[in-house]
């Protein structure tokens, strides 16, 4: 293996040096204090979860006891895989070429860097690890005796421990991090260390990890920027109304109720990855729902209040600004699964024409198989945060970010850890992390309900499972044309228990799978020619037989989508401006619900 150059020994400037020493100093003194204060106010500690994993945990530990010669043998096959690494890395120190004992998968980003495959030494750390961490996944994976729900925890868990371990997050076995420390004379880990107490401080005492720069974003001037106006609000809502590009309109307007646990703006974060821009270029009058940052007020605020005073609100304020009975609607995520609930709320209310259509992006209506987010819905974990809501009054929207970001732990955590605290790098501008970073807080008694309902017990997908303002919900006699985007890498609402929601109506259904994942997946304009999707006209009992008959197209799936709801979009009209109606204009787009941030000063 070639050797790297040495690494020029660069001498600090003691000035900067005393300066970040000093600045360490005081964000330590007061974190300190800050820590002492709560504890004092406090004086206890939620140990809730921790207790419930260390559980799971020891019941494994009693199963694997149990067959001592399993655990020999797994232990004997990691020993063998051991000696073949030092005969191999003995090998390659004289200077032979030799093939890797095991290989980082393509997808693992974390051993780009060249020494990690130039340098025996650091082959040999990476190597290890790498064999480690497989013999550990499949030893857990392989324990027999344990119920289903306790083995994904299991395996989950153990993911986040390898995770947190692999040699890339530790300074001394990180080839990056060594050159920019030699080469800095340690200027990298003092800044890191800076950035370390700032995001500290700036979480209260939670480590709040900045993915991009905070400062360079403003809602309503270089993200979330499309003219629009308000033109209605209650205390959950704003209704944004856009302002048309073209001449003529399709006459029924489109409605966008996007999820509550984010912002609207993924749908307009910029203008060449704006969705919002481009259904106004298309000719659609659109409107958008902007979910309120809610606060312990909203406290008492149900899943049912989202629906009345949300989506069936939205529908009536939008007959009123065009007169127009009938709209599309397109639900994002949780805002699908909502705009399921109300399409059959207005089924069973006879009512059912004022939706001319449903499009459900990423949504699960079915969810017996939620993926890894079904690791935080067990009894013990939903009445700890229940426990945790009702001292609030509503969740922390850095609780639900957290969650989320477990989920890809490496390049939502792990990767920035590295790269601000590490290698002491300030994070650039990126929109979607901005506005991953912009979270939202929930109602406790809403999210309460969404939990046990939908993810707990799965009641949507029952015929009359759930009540909601007096109608029971029942999917399947709903017969509103219904389009269903996934895609195929989703770590949130995985495609093939998206697909399970085609089955639960009546009327005709498409449904496309795109490339990429829960955002990137969505959010790609066709001006871009990026990733693909599948489509397939036909819609089989399983996702395993639809893809099988599916034929992969180049591009955006927004074209393919824009041709199947033209059909009922209805004929061409005059553009409308907001404020010609029968509403007047409240204040310009994107509207004052959406600068409410999340932070801890906020939620003290």
């Amino acid at each position: 293996m070639t050797q790297q150059q040495e690494p020029t020994i660069h001498v600090p400037d003691p000035l900067q040096v005393s300066n970040t020493v000093a600045s360490i100093a005081s964000k330590s003194q007061r974190l300190v204090q800050n820590f002492l204060a709560r504890q004092t106010a406090d004086g206890t500690l939620n140990i809730e979860n921790s207790l419930h994993i260390g559980t799971a945990f020891l019941e494994m530990t009693q199963k694997m006891l149990a067959d001592p010669v399993k655990l020999a043998q797994t232990q004997f096959a990691l020993w063998q895989d051991y000696a073949q690494l030092w005969q191999k890395s003995a090998a390659a120190f004289f200077g032979q070429q030799v093939e890797p004992v095991i290989s980082p998968e393509r997808s693992d980003r974390r051993f780009q860097h060249d020494a990690w495959k130039d340098n025996y030494f650091f082959d040999f750390i990476k190597q290890s690890y790498l064999l480690t961490a497989r013999w550990l996944q499949s030893t857990v994976r392989e324990v027999e005796g344990l119920d289903k729900k306790t083995q994904k925890k299991l395996e989950f868990y153990t993911r986040q421990f390898i995770d947190a371990l692999a040699p890339t997050n530790f300074p001394i076995t990180n080839p990056e991090v060594l050159r920019a420390t030699l080469e800095s004379g340690g200027e990298n880990l003092l800044k890191g260390l800076h950035n370390l107490l700032s995001d500290l401080e700036r979480g209260k005492g939670k480590l709040s990890i900045r993915t991009t720069d905070l400062a360079g974003f403003t809602p309503g001037v270089n993200v979330a920027a499309t003219p629009g106006k308000v033109i209605y609000q209650n205390e959950l809502f704003q209704l944004i109304q856009y302002t048309p590009t073209t001449e003529q309109v399709f006459r029924k307007p489109l409605l966008v109720v996007p999820p509550w646990i984010n912002k609207f703006y993924i749908l307009d974060l910029r203008p060449k990855n704006s969705f919002i821009k481009w259904w106004i270029e298309q000719g659609f009058t659109v409107f958008v729902i902007s979910w309120i940052n809610p606060d312990a007020r909203l406290a008492e605020k149900t899943f049912e209040d989202y629906l009345v005073e949300g989506a069936l609100t939205a529908l009536d304020i939008i007959e009123q600004a065009t007169d127009e009975r009938q709209v599309n609607a397109v639900g994002y995520c949780l805002g699908g699964t909502l705009l399921a609930c109300t399409a059959a709320y207005l089924t069973a209310k006879n009512d059912d024409d004022r939706l001319s259509s449903c499009t459900f992006i990423t949504t699960m209506l079915d969810f017996s198989a939620p993926g890894e987010l079904e690791v935080f819905i067990d009894e013990e974990q939903l009445t700890s945060l229940e426990k945790r809501m009702s001292q609030r009054g509503y969740l922390e929207g850095n609780e639900m970010a957290a969650t989320f970001s477990m989920l890809r732990a490496n390049d939502l955590i792990w990767s920035f850890f590295i790269s601000n605290y590490l290698l002491g790098k300030e994070p650039f501008p990126f929109d979607l992390l901005y506005w991953n970073s912009d979270s939202t807080r929930m109602p406790a008694k809403m999210h309460s309900f969404y939990l046990r309902n939908m993810y707990q017990k799965n009641r949507l997908r029952e015929p009359g499972g759930i009540t909601l303002a007096g109608e029971p919900i029942d999917l399947r006699k709903v017969t509103t044309p219904g389009y269903f985007l996934a895609t195929i890498e989703d770590h949130i609402a995985p495609w093939k228990t998206v697909y399970a929601g085609t089955q639960l109506f009546s009327g005709p259904v498409r449904f496309v799978l795109s490339g990429s994942g829960h955002i990137a997946g969505v959010i790609n304009p066709p001006a871009k020619n990026k990733y693909c999707y599948w489509i397939n006209s036909a819609i089989p009992k399983t996702p395993e037989r639809w893809f099988g008959g599916a034929e992969q197209q180049q591009g955006s799936w927004w074209v393919d989508w824009l041709q199947w709801a033209q059909q009922y979009a209805g004929d061409a009209t005059l553009a409308r401006l907001p404020g010609t109606g029968k509403m007047d204009v409240l204040e310009d787009a994107p509207g004052s619900y959406v600068l409410t941030k999340c932070t801890s000063e906020n939620n003290s």
